[in-house]
């Protein structure tokens, strides 16, 4: 099936759509976040939304479809719909080089990337993700930091502190 290319008007929805932040980690947006997989004209006035939750299950998915839906309803869209897409599923190689970067900015160690190249949302190939790896600290840039917990104030967080300036972290973990 061949998809045609999106229209400008449907690039300017993507955009709105896609500048929301994400209600977990606010720092990012949807779209730096990668879970904003696509925005469809579906005729005049009605637009269809993807979403890929980071996992499934995702308490947030819903406060993200009501903001994206806010959006583009206060710029003129009678009718969105947002649906959640899970294949192929989030993978934190979806966050954008943006995202990662705000999140160290913002004290959050940003995951590892799991493979090389491809597209955002793209499935991990080659085999599977290394876990145990070192994780650098954002404040002083250390890699001996060792594991607190492996839940921190989400799912998809680690708590990590560094040895050497000995500050708790989060560290964004790798799926």
């Amino acid at each position: 099936m061949v998809t045609a290319a999106p229209t400008p008007l449907e690039d300017r929805l993507r955009e709105l759509a896609g500048s929301v932040p994400d209600p977990e980690l606010p720092m990012l947006t949807l779209d730096e976040l990668g879970v904003l997989r696509g925005v469809r004209l579906l005729g005049p006035g009605r637009v269809e939304v993807e979403l890929t939750p980071t996992y499934t299950g995702c308490p947030a998915i819903g406060t993200m479809a009501a903001d994206i839906e806010r959006v583009l309803h206060d710029d003129g869209v009678p009718e969105v719909t947002v649906r959640t897409v899970l294949s192929p599923p989030w993978t934190t190689d979806a966050i954008s080089s943006e995202g990662r970067r705000k999140l160290a900015e913002s004290g959050i160690a940003p995951p590892r990337p799991t493979r090389d190249g491809g597209p955002p949302g793209a499935a991990a190939s080659d085999g599977p993700v290394p876990v145990e790896l070192a994780v650098r600290c954002p404040q002083c840039g250390s890699t001996a930091t060792s594991l607190l917990s492996r839940f921190s104030s989400t799912a998809c967080k680690a708590l990590r502190r560094c040895e050497s300036c000995r500050e708790p972290f989060d560290h964004f973990k790798e799926l």
